[in-house]
């Protein structure tokens, strides 16, 4: 354990992006967070991070997006410093490289399934052994999507979206037509911030109020088991407020409507991504195929996902 002195074979870690099937804002919580009941869903967009360990003490990132900071606030080398920290060897070292395929600001947990994946493949490369749940208490100190992101796939998510309830492995076909305008970004807070300006009204103030909404959304057919005959009833308390003041959301959300054959579209997370869900992954990129002009002309970068079963993983070392 913990016998590394330099790695001769590089670690790669995979860690997908993610959508919400449900996001609904129930309240405020005493932390000032919002209270949040969603549905969580990996899909195969993907990150790409290469790991290499020493015994130098030197934790450094290197990344392909120029626009992506590799200094102390990326939450790849947070995520290093935490665990190393939790470890309590200053001496261990890596050398990470991010191949980023999740575009920035989008509302897919890129960066929080690169934290996750950071935590997953340290763990390794450095023979920590450290068991999920430690992982967890971890990741929820580095952002609330965090914890998601390790093992990823269906779960419902309450809290401030690190409370987590993992459904069972799918088998489900379905696959997503993903838009983002790259030129757009959204912040969270502010989306909170208005649609708290807006909502706070209609607001549930007590705990057991909570509880029942978690309670419907658990009985929600869709989700015993995910697939079957049932569709996700894709729900976004957010989109309103982000579609409201940013036309390029408003403009890919009836874009993606206008796509024969979908089943649903809905925003992801605060945005500005949007998605629109298909039976299979072989509609999904047919119908990208016959409007990929389209949405090039609207200045709007397209990736057609199939729903992932799991999250962050180890490819091979």
């Amino acid at each position: 354990m913990n016998g590394i002195e330099k790695s001769v074979n590089p670690l790669f870690v995979s860690a997908p992006a993610k959508i919400n099937l449900h996001l609904e804002v129930l309240g405020l919580r005493s932390d000032g967070f919002h209270e949040l009941a969603m549905v969580m869903q990996s899909v195969d967009l993907e990150d790409q991070i290469k790991m290499m360990g020493n015994r130098d003490g030197l934790i450094t990132l290197r990344c392909d997006n120029p626009e992506l900071s590799t200094a102390s606030d990326n939450l790849i080398i947070r995520s290093a410093y935490l665990l190393r920290d939790k470890a309590g060897l200053n001496e261990l070292g890596a050398e990470i490289n991010l191949k980023k395929s999740i575009p920035i600001g989008a509302g897919l947990a890129g960066g929080s399934s690169d934290a996750a994946a950071t935590l997953v493949g340290l763990n390794q490369l450095w023979g920590l052994d450290l068991p999920i749940e430690e992982l967890e208490v971890l990741a929820a100190e580095l952002g609330s999507d965090v914890p998601f992101c390790l093992e990823g796939g269906t779960q419902l998510c309450f809290g401030r979206g690190e409370v987590l309830e993992k459904k069972p492995r799918s088998n489900s076909s379905l696959a997503i037509l993903l838009v983002k305008n790259p030129s757009v970004s959204v912040s969270t807070p502010w989306a909170y911030s208005r649609f708290k300006e807006m909502e706070f009204g209609r607001y549930l103030t007590e705990e057991v109020e909570f509880e029942e909404r978690r309670k419907l959304l658990r009985n929600q057919g869709w989700l015993n088991p995910f697939g079957g005959n049932q569709l996700p009833p894709l729900k976004n308390d957010l989109q309103e407020v982000v579609t409201e003041t940013t036309p390029s959301v408003k403009e890919a959300l009836g874009l993606l409507r206008c796509m024969p054959e979908n089943l649903g579209v809905a925003m992801s997370g605060s945005g500005p991504s949007c998605f629109a869900l298909f039976s299979d992954l072989t509609k999904a990129k047919s119908v990208y195929f016959q409007n990929r002009q389209r949405f090039k002309d609207a200045g709007l970068m397209s990736w057609c996902c199939s729903l992932r079963a799991e999250g962050v993983k180890i490819e091979r070392d």
